[in-house]
């Protein structure tokens, strides 16, 4: 192990109560989305970094354009650090996460920390990473490393909503343009493709009318009852549709949210259904998108009356494997199966992230941070989420290594 490795390991175990304190702070502060209230996260965000002497940059979109997508406020931050002439990597981390629903022996605000694990939401998806990066990077700074090149700190808010007034504003807007990109991930894989996702709104419009009276109304609840029939059974056809990344199976489709009717004794005259449609990286969209509308329209044709509205909620497009990442891969592998003790696989995953947008623009990328084996196994999106104190400690120490070594 070369001297700068010893260096940050020994600052990263000497300085990890303040890691740890640093993650809880974090966790402290809600940012549960909807209804996307995160400016005050970023506020506290910085505010911490700050403190401890690095210079943030507060990126705020207006408030128009939040609310136009269906959130309160969104406040980006860019750390910059640079050792010298050189490549610049980025790390990125979300702060945005789903409520915490029902189901908690933990606060979910608390940071509680109990048998070695950190509960709270957001602790392992993506906060987590937040504490990870940073003292990723102060171990490089505090131990005067001789690098060149910069790092960049992209802490963003729009993950749970797409990306795009995350890291989809500041990309586009030109604000940051890094070489290389390590985004929030699980310690025990290196992840270089996920799926992408589309999801729409798909609205019924019958004719409501007394339920004594049915033939005097259209109902609209039984052709959505035909229509759910039909896009379930058109699972069948894409579990046949298999990936080649490993990790990734096959496309699948859900409906995930149904609304309809107006009492008891009224035949529906409206439904409104919310349908996500998972794509593997070897799909179109485009094909994609145009097979669901088809399907659906064609369905809704077989009951007469009912009129159809369908709305795209997101297209996000799935990150395919960059053929010009192997140095970063290959020094996240290393670090990682070196200080966890076991071999870490390079995998896809069937989730969706706002990764892609880097990656869309030709920005080798890959996956990679703090957290368990996989998402069930820490409880994200669901109750108790928590986070190995171990799996920091050691995914910290793998960033600052991978980083020494791509800046070296």
């Amino acid at each position: 192990m070369s001297e700068i490795h010893e260096n940050t390991d020994a600052w990263i175990d000497k300085h990890f109560d303040e890691e740890v304190g640093f993650l809880q702070a974090l966790v402290h502060v809600p940012t549960d989305t909807p209804p996307g209230n995160n400016a005050p996260h970023a506020e506290r965000t910085a505010e911490l970094l700050e403190s401890v002497g690095l210079k943030v940059e507060r990126h705020r979109v207006p408030e128009a354009v939040v609310k136009a997508a269906g959130m309160v406020s969104v406040t980006n931050l860019i750390v910059r650090h640079r050792f010298g002439d050189g490549p610049t990597i980025a790390l990125n981390a979300h702060g945005d996460v789903v409520p915490p629903g029902d189901g908690w022996t933990h606060n979910p605000y608390k940071g509680e920390i109990v048998d070695g694990k950190l509960y709270g939401r957001a602790a392992a998806v993506s906060k987590s990473d937040f504490a990870t990066y940073t003292f990723a990077l102060r171990s490089l700074i505090r131990c005067g490393a001789k690098l060149r090149g910069a790092v960049e700190l992209h802490f963003t808010y729009d993950e749970e909503f797409g990306g795009e007034l995350g890291p989809g504003w500041l990309l586009n807007l030109g604000l940051t343009q890094p070489d290389v990109l390590i985004a929030a991930g699980f310690s025990y894989q290196v992840v270089v493709a996920h799926n992408g996702c589309l999801q729409l709104e798909v609205t019924l419009l019958g004719l409501a009318s007394h339920a004594a009276y049915p033939e005097t109304g259209v109902d609209a609840l039984q052709a959505a009852n035909k229509l759910l029939t039909a896009l379930y059974a058109h699972n069948d056809v894409l579990r046949t549709r298999k990936s080649k990344v490993p990790g990734i199976d096959h496309p699948y489709l859900n409906v995930g949210r149904i609304s309809g009717g107006t009492n008891t004794n009224v035949v529906p005259g409206k439904v409104v259904l919310k349908l996500d449609r998972r794509m593997i990286p070897e799909e179109d969209t485009a094909a994609v998108e145009a097979e669901v509308r088809e399907l659906i329209t064609g369905t809704v044709a077989q009951s007469p009356g009912v009129r159809i509205e369908i709305k795209r909620i997101l297209l996000a497009k799935a990150l395919k494997a960059s053929p010009n990442n192997h140095a970063l891969v290959a020094a996240l592998q290393r670090h990682a199966q070196a200080l966890f003790g076991e071999p870490v696989p390079v995998s896809g995953t069937p989730l969706y992230t706002d990764v892609r947008l880097y990656g869309e623009l030709g920005i080798p990328v890959a996956i990679y941070g703090a957290g368990p084996r996989t998402v069930l196994e820490s409880n994200a999106k669901r109750a108790d989420e928590h986070l190995v104190l171990e799996d920091l400690r050691r995914a910290t120490k793998v960033i600052a290594r991978t980083l020494s070594d791509l800046l070296a």
